[in-house]
């Protein structure tokens, strides 16, 4: 396995539970944003998805570079890489969404997790794999392509089956 994630609204927890967006990370103060929490389950998961994985996790995110600098110091505020086991240097952020396509071929990534449908998209047919992630809408059912996973215990599921982490 080699799995890429994204991290607005999937590693970190930048979503209500009914699925709308909390932007607090985004137009908040410094504080506030690295105040907002990681999902739940997610550095657990984490943790036990770089083990399965040899490590081969990494976090591909759009964003621009203020959003960039403050995901950085989240990432960094919150111990992530030492919690996680993922490397302080598979970390990827590209401008635009369809540029996540780029950054998985060119680390060969088998498994995506990512809120955006429209972002699994452009990964269709590249990455064998593609987990949509979180609440979604109930006028837009999920495509055959596509898992969806609504948190992370889903996601320890799908990738990981009956294993738990022991």
């Amino acid at each position: 396995m080699r799995i890429g994630i994204d991290f607005g609204r999937v590693i970190m927890g930048a979503a209500r539970p009914d699925g709308s967006a909390d932007t607090s990370f985004l137009s908040g103060s410094e504080e506030r944003a690295m105040e907002t929490p990681a999902e739940a389950g997610a550095l657990d998961v984490l943790r036990e998805l770089c083990q399965a994985a040899n490590g081969d996790v990494w976090i591909v995110s759009k964003c621009g570079p203020r959003i960039e600098q403050r995901t950085r110091r989240w990432l960094a505020h919150n111990a992530l890489f030492g919690q996680t086991g993922i490397a302080a240097d598979h970390v990827r952020f590209c401008r635009e969404r369809r540029e996540k396509r780029v950054h998985c071929s060119e680390l060969a990534l088998t498994h995506f997790v990512d809120d955006r449908r429209d972002v699994l998209e452009h990964l269709r047919g590249l990455v064998p794999h593609l987990l949509l992630y979180g609440t979604q809408p109930r006028t837009n059912p999920s495509p055959d392509w596509l898992t969806p996973v609504a948190n992370w215990a889903a996601v320890r599921a799908a990738l990981l089956g009956s294993r738990t982490g022991d």
